[in-house]
């Protein structure tokens, strides 16, 4: 017999939402696929086909690509959705499943059995799925291959700075609430997005809430701190009143007023580094 929490997270992973989520609360956001095309795909990465879902406008062309970084519960019915709402900006999203080759996190519904796998991806692998979802997304339709962003949340956050670092291809960066001082595990130790902001040049935005515990508002502006010392295209915000995950709309976490202003701030930031 099923307990009440399984029941819960069972219908939840029907509606798209990863197992542990737990309830997903009738405030989330819908976004429908009028005026774009969003779907399954498949990136073939050496014998490995890694997952992604894509969103991008119907009609047009030279589309920015924004690569969307998931949260530790992987491509889950939240980032497609947030896939379709950058879509219908005009943005070609690709949220690439990073999780998939350790077996995916969305049936597991114990978080402590997320992080073992999450925890323990190393640094070179995550980097390199993340490029080759990129470079893909170059050749799909009506792309403009030289404009790339990144953005994402939570654990999805701290690898934008990873990413922000590393990848020549973007253009610009946007960060929700990703604690800068998680390491990633590498092949010469552990990097931190504190060790990485020296190498951060390209425009960077970085949304926080002032009462997250992880990452806390003052991790949040010695980054910013960091960054401006060599970036002046880096900028910080910190929402007051809000916590950790307050664009999450299908969680309690959610900030309705600091989710609409971040939101509107992300796209806006997109448009001016993107699209110039």
């Amino acid at each position: 017999m099923l307990t009440r929490r399984q029941m819960l997270a069972t219908s939840s992973t029907f509606a798209g939402y990863a197992l542990s989520v737990d309830t997903v609360l009738a405030q989330a956001i819908k976004t429908d696929s009028d005026g774009i095309l969003a779907g399954d795909q498949v990136v073939k990465i050496g014998s490995y086909e890694m997952p992604v879902y894509e969103a991008r406008p119907a009609t047009g062309k030279d589309h920015s690509i924004l690569l969307v970084i998931s949260e530790i519960w992987g491509v889950h019915e939240y980032v497609r959705d947030c896939a379709r709402r950058f879509a219908k900006a005009g943005y070609y999203a690709v949220a690439p499943e990073l999780f998939k080759r350790e077996g995916g996190v969305a049936q597991l519904p114990n978080v402590q059995d997320i992080l073992k796998i999450v925890l323990a991806q190393k640094r070179e692998q995550t980097l390199g799925d993340l490029k080759a979802a990129v470079d893909w997304a170059k050749t799909r339709p009506n792309v403009k291959a030289a404009s790339v962003g990144v953005t994402g949340w939570c654990w999805g956050g701290s690898t934008v700075y990873q990413v922000a670092a590393t990848n020549a291809d973007m253009k610009g960066a946007v960060a929700w609430y990703g604690p800068p001082a998680r390491p990633y595990q590498g092949a010469s130790g552990p990097v931190t997005g504190f060790d990485l902001a020296k190498d951060i040049k390209i425009p960077f935005l970085g949304l926080y809430g002032e009462t997250d515990q992880s990452p806390k508002p003052e991790d949040a502006r010695r980054l910013g701190e960091l960054l401006r010392q060599h970036n002046k295209n880096a900028e910080v915000v910190v929402y007051p009143g809000a916590g950790h995950g307050f664009h999450a709309d299908y969680r309690p976490s959610y900030n309705a007023a600091a989710a609409a202003d971040a939101w509107k701030r992300c796209t806006d930031f997109f448009a001016k580094n993107l699209r110039a």
